[in-house]
């Protein structure tokens, strides 16, 4: 018998030996033991090699100023392990994980007792736990996929819509070393007749998903074609604006907090799929509903200001797709200023050319640095890069932070980017200091 949340989380953590194990029979036997909970949650599923996070958020906060209560499963965490299941922004309290953790551990060591189902990862679980939470307790669930879609745990559900956010090189050991074999893979969220929007994705992976949908019967809604994100820019508070037009629609000055180009993007679609539900639902869409419920978005670690002085600006660049949305961001958003970064990420990712495409930004001394997790980045293998003006290895990142804050003046910014693990562990200490 689990008592604690230290406990539960702990033995969630056991079952990371397991790796990641793409394929839907573990998942669905679990389910099943479970009365298929699934079946009876009113959902939305959203894939994409970045941005699904930030357009969960957008979508989740839009759907709340309808007066529904919504749950979503996203990850990784970056502040508690318990935000991955959450009720209208709200992480599952501790005393309900530790129920659902008794509830599920015999019916895992019955999986585990079956050859063929044995060996169920952490992702895995938390997705079933997720449907078994959100049964009779949400009005709607926005359920993010982890790993691809065609395999990944969460394609079990049976949605009333879906979205793909982006396709970019991520995972190519698992998903496919091209843009269409991972277009492919993510297209596996397409359903028979569900509609699926897409985002700001290359045309050669957005011909794979779109012949998709016509197989499979599914409305095809695509950016650039049938609904526009006309970016304008920032205000004077910094946030993000941008006009909107649909086949419902034309909203003008939209504002958002999240900052970066990308975001006006993923906000978009979080449009799209808000403006489909509405449309399903029979629900006339009110222009403040949108408003207000953009304005209200908070997502940790996506260009995440988390000091003004010095300005310190947190953002999850994990995978050169997301990194090359962030150097265009310092460009176009920094160009006159001093950028310093502190990067540090996990050997899975192709880190020479996330630090390649950083290189390329004027005025920028980068910092490289390790954490504490099993796959992190080795210093050692980037001793070389010492020897490059602008470059800096560090193999303590406490003293990376420290020595570049000391080094900055009034103008200047500092970047910490990289794994999300190694945000969430650097975010974790700062906000203790503070």
């Amino acid at each position: 018998m689990i008592r604690t949340g230290e406990e539960a989380v702990a033995w969630i953590h056991t079952r990371r030996k397991f790796g990641s194990r793409p394929g839907l029979d573990r998942i669905e036997a679990l389910l099943k033991m479970l009365g298929n909970p699934e079946d009876d949650v009113k959902s939305i599923h959203i894939a994409g090699t970045n941005g699904k996070g930030s357009t969960v958020m957008y979508l989740r906060c839009m759907l709340e100023e309808l007066d529904l209560t919504v749950g979503t499963f996203t990850s990784p965490y970056i502040e508690t392990f318990y935000e991955r299941i959450a009720v209208n922004g709200q992480p599952i309290p501790e005393a309900d994980f530790v129920e659902l953790v008794n509830v599920f551990m015999p019916l895992i060591e019955k999986l585990d007792a079956d050859e063929h189902l044995q060996g169920i990862t952490e992702f895995e679980i938390l997705t079933g736990m997720a449907f078994y939470y959100f049964k009779d307790r949400v009005d709607i669930a926005i359920i993010e996929a982890g790993i691809g879609g065609l395999m990944d745990s969460t394609n079990v559900v049976h949605p009333m819509l879906a979205a793909i956010t982006t396709v970019g090189l991520d995972h190519v050991d698992i998903l496919g070393d091209t843009l269409e074999k991972i277009a492919q893979q993510k297209s596996g969220i397409i359903k028979k007749h569900i509609p699926i929007v897409a985002g700001d994705i290359p045309e050669n992976a957005l011909a794979v998903i779109r012949n998709q949908a016509v197989q499979t019967k599914a409305p095809f809604y695509s950016e650039n074609k049938d609904f526009l994100v006309d970016y304008i820019g920032f205000d004077k508070n910094r946030n993000e604006r941008f006009n909107f037009r649909n086949h419902q629609f034309y909203l003008k000055d939209l504002r958002i907090p999240l900052k970066g180009r990308h975001q006006t993007e993923n906000a978009g679609v979080a449009l799209e799929l808000f403006s489909l539900h509405c449309q399903h639902e029979s629900i006339r869409v009110n222009e403040n509903h949108i408003r207000e419920g953009l304005k209200k978005v908070r997502w940790p670690a996506r260009m995440e200001t988390v000091s003004e002085s010095p300005l310190i600006i947190m953002d999850g660049a994990h995978n050169p797709h997301a990194m090359r949305r962030l150097t265009d961001n310092m460009v176009h958003g920094f160009a006159d200023t001093h950028i310093h970064v502190l990067f540090s990420a996990i050997t899975t990712k192709n880190i020479d050319e996330m630090l390649n495409m950083l290189q390329q930004v004027p005025n920028i001394k980068i910092t490289i640095t390790t954490f504490d997790f099993p796959s992190s980045l080795n210093v050692e293998d980037y001793a070389g890069l010492d020897n490059i003006d602008g470059i800096t290895i560090v193999d303590d990142w406490h003293k990376g932070l420290n020595n570049i804050k000391s080094e900055m003046i009034s103008d200047d910014v500092l970047f910490i980017t990289g794994s999300l693990y190694f945000i969430s562990q650097v975010r974790d200490e700062m906000k203790k200091v503070h």
